[in-house]
């Protein structure tokens, strides 16, 4: 057991060493990558998109999938989800966090 928790350690610190993050950090910043990925795709925008870029994908979505015209309010909750994620990681790059 003593050699197990040896060699983890062993590998979170050559991991935090080698790209400057814990193995959790890199995983959550993956998952978090997925989450845009969608948002992106869902809104049909690129990495490079702009706030405007964004705001008129959203405003075309819902165009098509308001509950007014045959949509749903799960979809209309989905495009301003992604809308909002990446607007936020657009913030986040602004400001550099």
């Amino acid at each position: 057991m003593a050699k197990f928790l040896f060699l983890a350690l062993l590998v979170f610190t050559a991991c935090r060493w080698g790209t400057g993050q814990w193995p959790w950090q890199i995983l959550q910043n993956s998952e978090q990558s997925q989450k845009e990925a969608m948002a992106r795709r869902l809104l049909g925008v690129d990495r490079s998109a702009s706030r405007t870029d964004i705001a008129e994908a959203h405003r075309r979505l819902l165009a098509q999938v308001h509950p007014d015209r045959g949509g749903s309010n799960e979809a209309v909750h989905a495009a301003t989800a992604a809308r909002d994620l990446l607007l936020a990681r657009l913030t986040r790059t602004e400001t550099g966090s």
